[in-house]
């Protein structure tokens, strides 16, 4: 499946997801997606992006390893379902919404947490959702750069 279509799959899933677990395992779905882009950018992605997708890749795998790993089968692990990236700057562009909606998700949790296991795992996977959501800004920035680049290296 495209990243796109996983990502919007994520999207609604987070949205409709009730209780906390159910929220929590959302949001290690969505890292790990993350981490399953980063990774396929950084190996056939776009030269100018392969560094930002590797540290994207770092990023989320830190986002999944601070949150309890979900018990999910492996028709239902998304990650798993990455089979095109589809336009790059289509798929960073709805990853980084993603990732923001992931953060408000956390921030949720974490405000309503009873325990501080819970608040403490919850703020370092906003930390990581939050410096993955930048590392896809710059991938983006870089593309807008090299789109730019483009026809002034045809015109020369």
């Amino acid at each position: 499946m495209d990243a796109v279509r996983l990502i919007v799959t994520s999207r609604r899933a987070l949205a409709g997801s009730g209780d906390a677990p159910e929220t929590m395992t959302e949001v290690w779905q969505a890292q790990a997606l993350a981490q399953a882009i980063g990774s396929r950018l950084a190996v056939s992605g776009p030269p100018e992006l392969r560094g930002e997708a590797l540290g994207l890749t770092e990023l989320a795998g830190r986002g999944c390893g601070v949150l309890d790993t979900p018990h999910l089968a492996t028709e239902d692990l998304r990650a798993a379902q990455l089979t095109d990236l589809g336009d790059a700057r289509q798929a960073l562009l709805c990853l980084g919404g993603l990732l923001g909606e992931v953060g408000i998700a956390l921030v949720g949790l974490a405000c309503a947490a009873d325990d501080e296991s819970t608040y403490w795992q919850c703020m370092e996977a906003i930390d990581a959702a939050d410096e993955s959501r930048d590392r896809v800004r710059e991938m983006l920035r870089r593309l807008a750069d090299r789109e730019e680049a483009l026809p002034e290296r045809e015109a020369g």
